[in-house]
C-alpha cells in the first residue's frame, strides 16, 4: 500500500466506529443494561422512599443517597457490560478472521488498536456520563420527596458521579487489552468477568496491610470502597481517593499497552 492510498488515523476511527455499532450484541448489551441500570436506581430509590419514616435519626445522618442511584449491583452490570464490549472489538475480529482484512488494509498496527481505543473510549465515556447523570436525576427526584436528597453541589458528588461515569470506559479497555491477549471470544468475556468483577467481590480489609494494598490494585474495590461514597471512610486498611483515581488512570493503560504488545508481535 503506497503512502498515497494509506488511510488517516480519522478513516480509522470511522472503521472502528462502524465496526462497533455493527455488532449486534453491542447494541443489546448497551441498550438492556441502561436500561436494567436505571431500572435498579428507580426500585432502590423507591424502596428508601418508602421505608424513610421508619429509619432512626441515626440511620439518616449516615444515608448515603448516591448509593441509591448508583448501587454495586449497577456497577457489577456496567462492568460487565462495557467490559465485554470492549473485548469484543479485538477478540471479535481475531474469531472472525476480519482481523486479517483489517490489517492488510492498515499494515500499521499500532494505529488500528489506538483506532479501537479511541472510538471504545468514547462511546463508553458517553454510555457511562448518560448513566451516571440518568441514574442520579431519577434517583434524587424521587428521595427529594423526602428531603433525602443530594444536591449536584453537595460535597462529593461530582466525585461519585464521575467515578460512576468512568466505571465503563476503564472497563471496555481493560476487556480490549484482555481480547488482544487472549484472541477468543468466550474465553476472553470471562476473564474479563473474573478480573473485574467476581475476583473483587471476595476482598474485604483486613488486618495486614499488604492484603490491603493488594485490594486495592482493583478497579471495582477502590470504587466500592472509596469513589462511590460521598463521605469515604478514612481508615489504613481502605484505599485513599488519590490512590483509587490512579488505579483507574493505571487499568486503562496497562490494558492498552498490553494490546499494543500482543498485536504487535504476534501473528494473526
Amino acid at each position: 500500500m503506497t503512502g498515497a492510498s494509506r488511510p488517516g488515523f480519522r478513516d480509522l476511527l470511522a472503521a472502528e466506529w462502524i465496526k462497533l455499532w455493527s455488532l449486534r450484541s453491542a447494541c443489546w448489551v448497551l441498550g438492556l443494561g441502561a436500561l436494567a441500570v436505571i431500572a435498579l436506581a428507580v426500585q432502590a430509590s423507591i424502596d428508601t422512599y418508602s421505608a424513610w419514616p421508619t429509619f432512626t435519626p441515626r440511620e439518616k445522618a449516615r444515608f448515603d443517597p448516591m448509593t441509591e442511584a448508583f448501587s454495586g449491583l449497577s456497577a457489577v452490570l456496567v462492568m460487565i457490560g462495557a467490559g465485554s464490549v470492549g473485548a469484543l472489538t479485538l477478540a471479535g475480529e481475531y474469531a472472525s478472521g476480519l482481523i486479517r482484512t483489517t490489517f492488510i488494509a492498515t499494515p500499521a498496527r499500532p494505529r488500528v488498536v489506538a483506532a479501537k481505543a479511541a472510538v471504545a473510549t468514547g462511546v463508553m465515556l458517553a454510555t457511562g456520563t448518560i448513566l451516571a447523570l440518568a441514574t442520579y436525576g431519577v434517583s434524587q427526584a424521587i428521595l427529594s420527596g423526602r428531603g433525602a436528597g443530594a444536591s449536584i453541589g453537595d460535597p462529593g458528588v461530582l466525585r461519585v458521579l464521575a467515578a460512576n461515569a468512568l466505571l465503563a470506559p476503564v472497563s471496555a479497555l481493560v476487556g480490549m487489552g484482555i481480547g488482544a491477549l487472549l484472541r477468543h471470544t468466550a474465553a476472553t468475556v470471562v476473564t474479563v468477568c473474573a478480573v473485574l468483577v467476581i475476583l473483587p467481590t471476595f476482598f474485604k480489609p483486613t488486618v495486614h496491610q499488604w492484603a490491603n494494598d493488594l485490594y486495592a490494585l482493583f478497579p471495582f474495590y477502590v470504587w466500592r470502597t472509596c469513589l462511590s461514597l460521598v463521605h469515604p471512610r478514612t481508615e489504613p486498611a481502605l484505599p485513599t481517593i488519590a490512590g483509587s483515581w490512579l488505579v483507574f488512570a493505571l487499568w486503562p493503560l496497562a490494558a492498552v499497552v498490553l494490546a499494543l504488545i500482543a498485536v504487535r508481535h504476534r501473528d494473526v
